[in-house]
């Protein structure tokens, strides 16, 4: 009876820390999300499914913000999940919330001057080329050349007139990136592994 007992609570031992291991990586190293608007279009499709790197930028305390080891930042280009700023978790029927985060692609950091005209990105009075984004909905809210402060990034939508981004909630601090979307794994019901 005692070694039942024994191999009972081994077992449910050994199946908490695979749990536990298993969330920590989740929450640490890498996740999924299903992508359920087409603010990202033409790169991501309303369906996807994508893969997010949560260590790309570092190495966070499960569960924080805080990191107990960073080695990059987010680049121009790089396009990411965030917590939504406050005053957007109001607009979830915007569907460009993926379960509790955001989609959006980086497209200024700290010290740029930045523009958006016709939804076209200004860097330093230059325009920025950009192979990936939709105009099909117009260009959306243009915005003003403005400095981005130290620690921010700016944040834009691919389809540049179906989606609210930091034209609308402004900048946002680095520390709030979750990561990196790497690639979309399935698309249509199919593995793709797409590079984004």
């Amino acid at each position: 009876m005692a070694s039942k007992r024994r191999a009972f609570f081994r077992t449910v031992l050994q199946l908490g820390s695979a749990a536990a291991v298993a969330f920590t990586a989740r929450a640490s190293l890498a996740d999924h999300y299903r992508v359920p608007s087409g603010s990202m279009e033409p790169t991501v499709h309303v369906g996807d499914r994508i893969m997010v790197s949560k260590a790309a930028y570092g190495l966070r305390l499960p569960l924080t913000d805080t990191y107990l080891v960073r080695y990059a930042v987010p680049a121009r280009g790089d396009v990411v999940v965030i917590e939504p700023p406050d005053d957007e978790s109001k607009h979830a029927a915007d569907a460009d919330v993926l379960g509790s985060v955001l989609l959006k692609r980086v497209v200024a950091v700290e010290g740029d001057l930045v523009e958006v005209r016709d939804g076209r990105v200004h860097i330093d009075g230059r325009e920025v080329p950009e192979a990936r984004i939709s105009l099909d909905a117009g260009g959306g809210p243009d915005l003003a050349p403005l400095r981005v402060p130290a620690g921010k990034v700016l944040l834009l939508g691919d389809n540049r007139g179906n989606s609210r981004d930091g034209r609308t909630f402004g900048f946002v601090d680095r520390e709030r990136v979750l990561g990196r979307a790497v690639t979309v794994i399935a698309r249509d019901g199919r593995l793709s592994l797409l590079p984004l």
